[in-house]
């Protein structure tokens, strides 16, 4: 699985990007078949808190999935992201099964 990690107006940490790949990267063990992993950082409204937003779109074989969320890290809104995209594979893979 490719993972690309695209930070928008700002430039993710090394220990950031080493995060993303680990928490990312654990999404195989969900579903075989994910191709790609695009993951988008951006901060929103800096001024606020709850501002910064993590976006993670996953290709699998026949199909999309994703998962977006704002919180006050990053750490916080890739967690909960990749939180809901087991979910979306789970249910995904269930349904390729039943075909």
């Amino acid at each position: 699985m490719e993972i690309r990690i695209q930070a928008i107006h700002f430039d993710a940490t090394k220990q950031l990007e080493a995060f993303i790949q680990k928490k990312v990267s654990k999404l195989e063990q969900y579903y075989d078949g994910i191709i790609l992993a695009e993951v988008t950082l951006k901060v929103v409204k800096p001024e606020t808190a709850m501002n910064k937003n993590a976006a993670i779109l996953v290709k699998v074989k026949n199909g999309d999935c994703f998962a977006e969320k704002t919180k006050d890290t990053f750490e916080e809104a890739i967690d909960e992201s990749v939180e809901a995209l087991e979910k979306q594979l789970v249910k995904f893979k269930e349904k390729s099964r039943t075909k």
